[in-house]
């Protein structure tokens, strides 16, 4: 199974990401998220394995978060307008943001991607 993987390199839950992933012994595509964000068709499809909850892409805890004061923009948004937002910043996304065959999800927990990748 090959992945793509989007990652930021001073990211230390992307490290983590990356040294399971080798250790696992599973192919990778690793993309820098902030110079190259998902496209919509890839956050449509991470979306999807969120049960549509659009606030799982975001990263939550980032600075272009706070200082775009997402907390009170996202519930208004539209899903669009949301995926655009995410498409168009890489900072904004959750990373890692990981996509395989039949496999999709963000963030690393061992046990999520144990199920999911082992």
């Amino acid at each position: 199974m090959l992945l793509k993987i989007y990652i930021y390199k001073n990211c230390g839950t992307c490290k983590k990401a990356l040294k399971w992933l080798d250790a696992h012994d599973l192919s990778y595509d690793d993309v820098p998220i902030r110079d190259t964000p998902p496209k919509v068709a890839e956050l449509k499809t991470m979306l999807a394995a969120m049960d549509g909850n659009i606030k799982k892409l975001f990263n939550t805890a980032g600075q272009d978060y706070r200082t775009l004061n997402m907390k009170e923009k996202l519930p208004t948004l539209s899903e669009k307008e949301a995926l655009e937002l995410l498409a168009s910043n890489g900072n904004l996304v959750k990373r890692p943001f990981i996509l395989g065959d039949g496999a999709a999800t963000v963030g690393f927990k061992e046990a999520v991607w144990a199920a999911l990748f082992g």
